[in-house]
């Protein structure tokens, strides 16, 4: 930790908010006022930021993980509707289903960026859960549609909604928790999709009961789900703090000390306003290519798992109620598997040799559910089907942190994860036109691309993981010090690698 580095700050009395905290290492871009320097009595020490931390993930990441995990139940719920006989009802033709799935990354991947932005500068604590009504809307609509046409306008509105929700929340942790708390924290949030996708097994399990009734089962899904994320949309808005050092659930000298360990250990200035130019600088940066090409692998079999893991147990068992329950174990475990990996992340603070484990499990699981006899090896099949979905969920969060933990500017972290993870989801559009209907029960084409995409993530995340311990270590060679990331405060790396202090964060 950099406990025994000074942090900057001004901490001011505000007649309308009660408190206005300002940070800046310096007054050149004409954000901030210049800071009192020397500033040390509220820095933090251990027992004073366990109980802050601890603060914060009772009041914080029990909320934000309900919100993904709808998120992630409006987003995915189509696989479970299709197997409910969906597409049947509603009279699709050949290749409209792929397309109907395609169609949500488009807006998904246009709007995360502006929306992103906008999320900087009014707050995520509102935004997220403005967001979260307009895609539960969208959901509950969807049980009224009546042809292809209809939902594939929703399934639009949909991708627009939910195109900044998970790089604003990824955002919004990174203003509370320093770097190398972020992983498990991000984790304990993520399991919430794994958790998802295992309930969304179940509620379809339930649902596809209901017989006898004036509207298919598949409908009764989305209205359930539809409805329940907007109830807990208005919750969310009232429960959620607006910032780590506003928050109102802090006596004062919590929000001090907020405000100092982010500074440290996470912001170079701790809510800069966001200025768009500035912003755009982060592309200007190698590594940013190195991150958003690994992005790119990862996408196509997170989306393989999270829109196809129903079709793929179809060749393990072919009824229909058993298909959606078989789902349910392999996200569990997927979760508990990803808490694994991110908790010794944060223990050892690096995350690429990590990253590139759950690319090695991707690319085994899809390799050798592709190469066996599926009905002959039933167990070796569903083992596979596991690791899938162990090889995905790590490496989504930990890529986010890892460059999140990189980057000290506020509006360019915001920025790169925006563009980031909607291009990771943007691969949804390779995966959902590689599961063909003519390759089923077993779709090998498709699981053979996934799988290579798959192994070449795992080669990026090692060259570019090398690079940086190159990297440091010439830096250090450089300055004639032997400096790491817990080192050097991000209060002075506003610039990033352009700092001669900077460090990269493995």
């Amino acid at each position: 930790m950099a406990d025994d580095t000074k942090a900057t700050g001004t901490f001011e009395p505000d007649a309308k908010n009660g408190l206005e905290v300002t940070a800046s290492k310096s007054s050149s871009d004409g954000n901030n006022p210049i800071p009192i320097e020397g500033q040390t009595e509220h820095l933090p020490t251990f027992e004073h930021e366990k109980r802050l931390a601890w603060k914060f993930d009772i009041r914080i990441l029990p909320m934000l993980a309900v919100m993904y995990l709808f998120n992630a139940l409006d987003k995915g719920n189509l696989g479970n509707a299709k197997t409910d006989g969906m597409d049947k009802d509603l009279h699709f033709k050949s290749g409209q289903y792929n397309t109907m799935l395609s169609i949500f990354f488009v807006p998904y991947v246009l709007f995360a960026p502006p929306i992103a932005m906008l999320g900087k500068k009014i707050g995520p604590s509102r935004m997220l859960p403005t967001l979260m009504v307009c895609f539960g809307s969208m959901t509950l609509l969807s049980a009224s549609v009546k042809n292809w046409g209809g939902m594939m306008a929703l399934r639009w509105f949909l991708g627009m909604a939910e195109a900044a929700f998970f790089p604003l929340v990824i955002y919004y942790l990174t203003t509370f928790y320093r770097r190398g708390e972020l992983a498990r924290r991000l984790a304990l949030f993520y399991a919430a999709s794994n958790i998802a996708n295992a309930f969304s097994g179940l509620l379809a399990f339930g649902v596809f009961h209901i017989k006898n009734s004036k509207l298919d089962a598949w409908r009764y899904l989305f209205i359930i789900e539809g409805t329940a994320t907007i109830l807990v949309a208005f919750f969310a808005y009232w429960w959620l703090p607006k910032s780590a050092y506003e928050a109102k659930f802090l006596n004062e000298d919590e929000k001090k000390l907020a405000f100092t360990r982010i500074q440290i250990d996470s912001s170079a200035i701790v809510g800069e306003k966001f200025v768009f130019r500035d912003a755009l600088q982060i592309f200007k940066l190698p590594s940013t290519y190195g991150f958003l090409a690994i992005e790119i692998c990862l996408g196509v079999p997170l989306q393989s798992v999270g829109l196809f893991m129903p079709q793929i147990i179809n060749a393990l068992e072919k009824d229909v109620v058993q298909v959606n329950l078989k789902t349910v174990a392999p996200n569990c475990v997927g979760a508990v598997f990803l808490l694994i990996l991110a908790f010794t992340s944060d223990l050892t603070r690096i995350r690429f040799p990590f990253i590139a484990l759950g690319f090695a499990l991707t690319f085994c699981g899809f390799i050798i559910f592709a190469a066996i006899d599926v009905p002959a090896h039933l167990s070796t099949a569903y083992f596979a089907a596991f690791m899938m979905v162990w090889g995905t969920s790590a490496p989504s969060v930990l890529l986010s942190t890892w460059y999140n933990n990189n980057i000290a500017h506020e509006g360019r972290r915001v920025t790169l994860t925006s563009v980031g993870v909607p291009l990771a989801n943007l691969m949804g559009v390779v995966s959902s036109n590689i599961f063909r209907d003519e390759d089923k029960p077993k779709y090998v084409p498709a699981l053979a691309t996934t799988a290579a995409f798959g192994a070449t993530g795992c080669c990026i995340a090692l060259l570019l993981g090398s690079y940086m311990i190159f990297d440091n270590r010439r830096r250090n060679k450089k300055q004639g010090v032997n400096l790491t990331a817990r080192d050097v405060s991000t209060a002075i790396l506003r610039e990033g690698p352009n700092s001669p202090d900077f460090r990269w964060f493995l």
